[in-house]
């Protein structure tokens, strides 16, 4: 079940000429995920009751939010105390594929994936691609690639379980497809080693999707991906759940929200966002506004006010950030007037609770 949130975000910035002021994003999309009450078989179909009763996501958009794409995408997710579950459904006139070994670049084929960050500290975090022929790519991301860290190809999601299903034809040009579904169950205590070491009942993950879509050409009656006129191949298109606002996927902290309820899909649960969220993605804004500094004047700003405000007020309550430069690099930190939590962003992106 979607939820839409308004005026969730109220903070209010005054621009000066002077300084670099934070540019605040709006609020990612939520999605309620039900426990399972039946055993989930994975077949591509997600035929069962359970699925039927469960929500499709919103229609997916461009990755930076501004245009509706070509096809239609929407998601549905589930859970139970062994695995995730995960069901999408992707619109496609022409449903192909060439890549057959897993952990190959899979998005160079169109593709569905899956990125997700269970503690939501934009560090340690997987990412999950998988293609119309079911062979997949995971892999885990110790941080973002915007901090030069090292990307874990080698690393498995063990015991997941995947199958396609083409509403169509695979790989025939000759006639044209309705599209093609995906179903997959990933374990929990595979997923534990990016953090949260439980299953999240009636919790929330950060977790986004995307989907990879190639304009083609048929060459020899096999598909290929489409080059222009100078032979150099046309970029692909990027479609989300929640949108980037850039062409990244790789910034966690705009991914979604997925509520985890014990209820069942005929007990409709309500989730809000939580109020000191907004205090996070205000230091992921700031993060971004000090970054900026520092490729414009080689230094790091030495105060908050190079970068944006001296307080801001969210939701009727005044917070105010404090940066703290030391020689190996910098701190943000806020207090939460919601919980008294302090919530502390580092310069390579890394978001730390301190209760």
């Amino acid at each position: 079940m979607i939820f839409s949130f308004k005026n969730l975000f109220k903070i209010s910035i005054l621009f000066c000429a002077s300084i670099v002021a934070a540019q605040i994003t709006p609020a990612p999309k939520s999605y309620v995920a039900y426990k399972t009450s039946a055993p989930i078989s994975i077949d591509g179909k997600a035929n069962e009751t359970d699925w039927k009763n469960a929500s499709f996501t919103a229609n997916f958009t461009d990755i930076e939010g501004d245009k509706t794409p070509k096809y239609q995408t929407n998601v549905k997710i589930l859970w139970d105390d062994e695995n995730l579950y995960f069901y999408a459904e992707l619109k496609e006139p022409h449903v192909w594929g060439t890549l057959k070994q897993r952990d190959t670049v899979i998005f160079h084929n169109n593709d569905f994936e899956i990125f997700i960050d269970p503690d939501g500290d934009s560090h340690n975090y997987m990412e999950f691609e998988i293609n119309a022929l079911n062979t997949i790519w995971d892999l885990f991301l110790v941080k973002p690639y915007r901090d030069a860290a090292p990307v874990l190809d080698g690393w498995d999601i063990h015991g997941i379980k995947t199958e396609v299903s083409i509403n169509g034809t695979l790989n025939n040009p000759k006639d044209t497809d309705e599209g093609w579904s995906v179903e997959i169950a990933m374990p929990w205590k595979s997923i534990y080693e990016a953090g949260n070491k439980k299953v999240p009942a009636n919790d929330f993950w950060r977790i986004n999707f995307s989907r990879v879509n190639w304009d083609h050409v048929i060459i020899n009656g096999k598909y290929q991906r489409k080059k222009d006129k100078n032979g150099k191949r046309l970029p692909e298109y990027n479609w989300v759940w929640s949108p980037q606002y850039v062409i990244a996927m790789h910034e966690p902290e705009k991914w979604g929200y997925v509520y985890f309820s014990d209820h069942k899909t005929s007990e409709p649960f309500q989730f809000e966002i939580p109020k000191d969220e907004q205090l996070k993605w205000l230091l992921f804004d700031l993060y971004r506004a000090q970054k900026s500094y520092q490729n414009k004047n080689k230094k790091w700003a030495a105060n908050i006010s190079e970068i944006g405000q001296k307080s801001y007020q969210i939701d009727g309550k005044m917070v105010t950030p404090v940066l703290e430069n030391y020689n190996s690099g910098w701190t943000i930190s806020v207090k939460s007037p919601f919980t008294n939590a302090t919530y502390q962003i580092k310069e390579d992106s890394k978001l730390t609770t301190i209760k």
